[in-house]
């Protein structure tokens, strides 16, 4: 049984709510950024000086599964956003929020987040029916689901595009990635101006046919998937083939037998000054030809390296690249580790060489990297 005073605490939730919105939502404030939590359900549009405090909003997150009475008052104060974050669930999906896309007058920036593989494709199709009014404005787009409709084609002015599939591990000899998903929507895709691409688990293929269907404005690529050989060299040559103007690339390893296209990507792309590889085989790797690629093809405008991998290089073969980098650049280096019994013997070797300048600064963690983009290395 809940006690007198207790119930008293708990009966004044509201008014201390009211007062909380009160003081930050008035005629004195305008806000930008609106973030509205899972299971939100104040209608803050019934505030005085909300109309005038949400005016000028750019930029709101939400859960699809919205409360009716919020969605409502969104639709009615928040028509001049132009960057939309939307949480998608399994279900219990709100098939209103459509008309909050509609209601938005110049969208530029969408990211559908979708809750794991769900099996909501009617509520899916409906929303990305709803982008269609804003195909010609919308130049940023995330999708963690393959799309059910032709949606992407539309985007004639799309600058940026993430896609995240759903693959599964299959413990083989390559410990390769098997998609259930084909994202067939990729294939023939023509988007003109698109300059950066970051992806996590889309099939090869797609992914392959997509690169070379852009018109060479690509300066920005992430690819986070194990790829077998004949993969890796596939998307390695769509890349240097049809990328000029590449400024960053993040790609994985899966054996020695990609180091000669490697060549000839940093042959053709003279623009590139970020790379970022990922090597996670517990094969023995050819260290060595790395670097000697690194150092005899690279651009002069490389300086940027991080590396992720299982089994560390030799400390001889990293003082051989250090040595062979003199007169370059100065690097910013990045490395990621699994397992680095000696690591203090390559913190040594490495402070040695950030000290006579080949080296700029250097860092160093145990996690996954996060850091994909080209201002992720800024922290360097």
């Amino acid at each position: 049984m809940i006690s007198t005073h207790l119930s008293l605490e708990i009966s004044r939730f509201p008014i201390i709510e009211k007062e909380i919105f009160n003081l930050f939502i008035n005629g004195n404030t305008k806000f930008t950024h609106l973030y509205i939590p899972y299971q939100f359900d104040y209608q803050i549009h019934l505030i005085p000086g909300a109309k005038h405090c949400f005016s000028e909003l750019k930029f709101l997150s939400c859960n699809a599964s919205i409360n009716d009475d919020v969605l409502a008052g969104l639709i009615e104060i928040c028509q001049s956003i132009k960057e939309l974050d939307l949480f998608i669930n399994e279900d219990n999906n709100n098939y209103e929020i459509v008309k909050l896309i509609e209601a938005t007058k110049k969208l530029f920036n969408v990211r559908f987040l979708t809750k794991g593989n769900s099996k909501n494709d009617s509520f899916c199709k409906i929303l990305e029916s709803s982008l269609i009014k804003h195909a010609n404005t919308i130049q940023y787009f995330k999708i963690t689901k393959q799309p059910i409709t032709k949606i992407l084609s539309f985007f004639v002015n799309l600058k940026r595009l993430e896609l995240v599939g759903h693959c599964f591990r299959t413990w083989n000899f390559f410990n390769t990635w098997n998609c259930n998903d084909t994202w067939n929507c990729l294939k023939n895709l023509s988007l003109p101006f698109l300059q950066i691409l970051k992806t996590e688990k889309i099939p090869v293929r797609a992914l392959t046919s997509l690169i070379e269907n852009t018109s060479g404005y690509l300066i920005e690529i992430s690819i986070d998937l194990d790829l077998d050989e004949i993969d890796n060299k596939r998307i390695i040559q769509a890349i240097y083939q049809n990328c000029p103007k590449l400024i960053y690339l993040k790609l994985s390893f899966q054996n020695n037998g990609i180091l000669e296209v490697l060549d000839q990507l940093l042959t053709n792309c003279q623009y590139l000054n970020g790379l970022y590889i990922i090597f996670y085989s517990w094969e023995l790797f050819d260290w060595d030809y790395l670097f000697e690629i690194l150092t005899k093809s690279s651009p002069t405008s490389l300086f940027k390296l991080k590396f992720e991998f299982n089994l560390a290089p030799k400390l001889e073969s990293l003082k051989t690249f250090f040595d062979n980098w003199e007169g370059r650049h100065p690097m910013l280096l990045l490395q990621i580790y699994h397992i680095d019994a000696e690591r203090n013997k390559y913190f040594d070797l490495i402070e040695k060489y950030e000290t006579i300048g080949i080296i700029k600064k250097y860092n160093y963690t145990y996690f996954i990297g996060n850091a994909d983009s080209l201002d992720d290395f800024e922290w360097i």
